[in-house]
């Protein structure tokens, strides 16, 4: 599974690249912290709300720590989803601790 870091992630959207962000965390998660420009669909959702995540656009996916965006990214890909999927690693919380730190971890 291909997986990008906060600062690399941070680096393509200061470049202006094309990058849809998908977070399959809670709401209650995304409500107290959350990275701007993400979609939520919660991991739960990821199959039913799958006609929402443009596979023509670079897309990637997180949560909080790295573990439900890889299910997320594997349950995709066995339902046939033809994109480019990138895990964030370590999530929100390095998000927060490598790009921004007003974002509250918990």
């Amino acid at each position: 599974m291909q997986e990008i870091t906060a600062t690399e992630l941070k680096q393509r959207l200061d470049n202006g690249k094309d990058v849809q962000l998908i977070d399959v965390r809670q709401p209650d998660e995304n409500a107290f912290a959350r990275i701007e420009g993400a979609k939520l669909i919660p991991l739960g959702e990821i199959l039913t709300r799958m006609g929402e995540i443009d596979p023509t656009r670079e897309t990637i996916i997180h949560c909080k720590a790295g573990g439900r965006s890889a299910k997320a990214i594997e349950a995709l890909k066995r339902s046939g989803f033809k994109g480019k999927l990138e895990n964030l690693k370590g999530g929100i919380t390095a998000w927060s601790n490598e790009v921004d730190s007003s974002v509250p971890k918990y």
